[in-house]
């Protein structure tokens, strides 16, 4: 379709429906279908008049398994109906081309698509990477143009990279593989391209999440061939909400500390002769903690703790929403949020004690909140987001506390959605 056809078609109310499936929440549409039109002047501009298409793909919550998933451990985690879009068209120059936001225009040869070690953190090593994973899987890749706009906060913590990076595989697979990616693929690729070319270690969490949608349980047990399991919840029928508060901590400057997490569970594990934590039981390393001390340090020993009661704590929570149990499953998401504090400690950074903007947001959470929901804190951890679970009538009370200390509009409700990446139209 051309850009003015999809503009007439979203303007019409063609789209509201889907736009509606895909979004979750309908007092969100109007202001999608602006932004949508606004994305598709902006690629006209930059691009000029032609064909089109729009693809979707989702920021993720790290609902269980906080840094479990490097380990070949168990996380449970969802979509959510935040998104990165894209307005795309295919060439036959075998140039990619994207232009994201405010970053400058990244424009890469599809037969130049090695590492170069200069781009390590940049929008180009992403779309570089990911383009030679699709290559690696054995799919197709070619010449495309694109302008991206994302609705997933850089630095908060929501895997604004993730979401990128499945948005790209996403327009890859429908438009060079006939849709021939499966979503895993997908989320591999990412991983291989935040990995390899990003340079940041992250496990296979946040694409899994961003590519596969809904709410979601994943076992890395044998991470070549994840065990993916959808799980349906109504968070709505217990009246409670989602809310992910944005403490304006950026994780920029933090790739040391999450580095040193994997690094440190990994010399853990390596005591017993293994790789990972997920092939020790609990009693082996507790019997043998103090080679573990002696090898790694208290840190290593403390965080490597962290993970056997994380891993048995994802299937506590998975169960509970099997069951319906709203009350054990909140009590599970706080034991979760109390281990990462006490034991993994990735709730602020050790280099910088006076500055402690996700500690501090806990400890209002669990002041306004009481026994009425549960807190945590949100992903990589370190600084950016919490998450909370609030009932629906502390809810008001909640976001006027969070967003009095950490600015207007900081506590953002979300919704679980269905959907990983997707074509729109």
């Amino acid at each position: 379709m051309t850009i003015q056809t999809v503009m007439d078609i979203i303007r019409n109310g063609d789209l509201d429906e889907k736009l509606c499936d895909i979004y979750v929440d309908r007092s969100r549409i109007e202001g999608e279908k602006t932004r949508y039109l606004k994305v598709l002047q902006t690629f006209k501009d930059i691009y000029g008049d032609g064909e089109c298409e729009i693809y979707s793909a989702p920021g993720r919550t790290e609902v269980g398994g906080n840094h479990t998933d490097h380990q070949n451990g168990e996380v449970l985690a969802a979509a959510i109906n935040n998104d990165a879009i894209a307005v795309v068209r295919r060439t036959d120059d075998n140039i990619i081309d994207i232009k994201s936001g405010s970053f400058p225009r990244s424009i890469i040869q599809t037969s130049e698509i090695n590492k170069i070690m200069s781009e390590e953190g940049t929008t180009c090593a992403l779309i570089r990477g990911v383009a030679a994973g699709v290559c690696r899987e054995g799919y197709r890749i070619g010449g495309l143009k694109a302008y991206v706009d994302s609705e997933v906060l850089i630095g908060a913590g929501l895997s604004s990279s993730a979401a990128f990076e499945s948005l790209l595989g996403t327009v890859f697979s429908f438009i060079y593989n006939g849709a021939g990616i499966d979503a895993v693929t997908v989320a591999k690729i990412g991983q291989y391209a935040e990995n390899v070319y990003f340079g940041k270690p992250c496990g296979l969490l946040d694409q899994m999440a961003c590519s596969v949608g809904n709410l979601v349980h994943i076992d890395f047990e044998n991470p070549a061939s994840p065990f993916v399991e959808k799980i349906d919840f109504d968070l709505d029928s217990h009246r409670y909400s989602l809310v992910i508060t944005d403490t304006k901590g950026s994780h920029s400057d933090l790739t040391d500390e999450y580095a040193a997490v994997p690094a440190e569970m990994c010399a853990a594990a390596r005591v017993f002769g293994k790789e990972h934590l997920r092939e020790v039981s609990e009693k082996e390393l507790i019997d043998g903690i103090n080679k573990v001390r002696n090898a790694a340090g208290d840190r290593a020993a403390l965080r490597a703790i962290h993970f056997m009661r994380e891993n048995k704590r994802v299937q506590l929570e998975v169960a509970a929403l099997k069951n319906d149990d709203i009350e054990s499953f909140l009590q599970a998401v706080t034991s979760s949020g109390n281990s990462s504090f006490k034991y993994l400690q990735n709730v602020y950074s050790s280099r910088d004690t006076a500055h402690q903007n996700v500690s501090l947001a806990l400890a209002l959470s669990e002041a306004v909140i009481g026994n009425a929901g549960a807190c945590r804190v949100h992903g990589g951890g370190f600084a950016g987001t919490i998450q909370a679970f609030v009932h629906n009538d502390t809810l008001p009370a909640y976001r006027r506390a969070m967003d009095n200390v950490f600015g207007k509009n900081s506590a953002a409700v979300l919704k679980f959605r269905k959907y990983g990446g997707i074509k729109v139209i």
